[in-house]
């Protein structure tokens, strides 16, 4: 269950971090506020951090880190160690991603034209 949160997610937490703040960008410039925009981008970098965290707790049970001789003499644990890896990894980049949404969000006003 660890690895899938990672895997799916994230990702999902990202692009519906995505498309509420672009729902919320009218509003925002109307109230002259960015309070909820905020808001939004700050839970949704708490759940991915949370998600690659996760993950990255995943992959440490299924033996992350292990030596290419360990690898070679493992059994089908590998694929869920590459899985675990590869949930990281995209956990990771999804809060990289709102991170990234948080930054715009900081720097642009939402009443550009």
């Amino acid at each position: 269950m660890r690895i899938w949160l990672g895997l799916l997610a994230a990702p999902s937490v990202a692009l519906a971090c995505q498309a509420i703040l672009f729902a919320l960008a009218t509003p925002a410039c109307s109230s002259q506020s960015r309070v909820e925009l905020h808001a939004v981008a700050a839970a949704s970098l708490a759940l991915t951090l949370a998600f690659t965290v996760i993950a990255r707790g995943g992959w440490a049970s299924h033996g992350g880190g292990m030596t290419q001789a360990e690898v070679d003499h493992a059994d089908g644990g590998t694929v869920r160690a590459f899985l675990a890896a590869a949930a990281t990894a995209v956990a990771a980049i999804s809060a990289f991603t709102v991170l990234a949404m948080w930054a715009v969000v900081g720097v642009l006003s939402p009443c550009a034209q």
